[in-house]
């Protein structure tokens, strides 16, 4: 059984061919797939020349399941804000700051099944989890406008180029109240629940 540092050795051939070394027999792209969501570790060789194509093999992956499945993960807006760092001074930042987002996306989704399977015992909301995504989603919002601000700060002469935006009105005392207010009110449901 071929393997690398722990993870099994997928060997691709000239013909496109995938071949897995740790079960001796060809794969695809789809059991590829499989593999990633149970957790198992792979890299892909290139079998003639031992370069690790991993990267583009995984990108592949990416590609035929956001084109096959129709319920794409990757909104045309982010990719749109992808392709624009490629190239940019942002470049370097750009996959650590996706790689710590999906890190805190997959901890908090494990705490919130945790939670509301405590909470409410082994349900189908708790398996499927729809209601419980939204705040999710949110978070992943919350943590893109972060992101666009930091690459704001970074790129300072971009920001000053961009289409004059029209200038924030300071929030007032009413606004700030009905903020709090809110604010309290999603505490509250929040304490309900645990």
């Amino acid at each position: 059984m071929a393997k690398n540092e722990g993870q099994v050795v997928i060997k691709k051939y000239a013909n496109r061919r995938l071949y897995n070394t740790g079960t001796s027999t060809y794969v695809t792209l789809e059991d590829l797939a499989k593999m990633v969501k149970k957790g198992e570790e792979f890299s892909v060789q290139d079998a003639k020349t031992g370069e690790d194509i991993t990267h583009s093999v995984l990108t592949q992956i990416i590609f035929e399941q956001e084109s096959k499945t129709g319920n794409t993960l990757l909104p045309v807006s982010f990719l749109r804000q992808l392709i624009s760092y490629y190239g940019d001074q942002m470049q370097m930042v750009v996959p650590t700051f996706l790689e710590h987002s999906m890190k805190t996306f997959a901890d908090q989704q494990v705490q919130m099944r945790e939670h509301m399977t405590r909470t409410f015992g082994e349900t189908p909301l708790t398996k499927n989890l729809q209601a419980p995504m939204q705040m999710m989603e949110e978070q992943v919002r919350r943590n893109t406008e972060m992101f666009r601000q930091a690459v704001q700060m970074f790129t300072p002469f971009t920001a000053q180029a961009e289409a004059p935006r029209e200038p924030r009105k300071p929030a007032d005392a009413k606004d700030l109240d009905e903020l709090k207010e809110q604010l309290r009110s999603l505490q509250t449901r929040l304490d309900s629940m645990t």
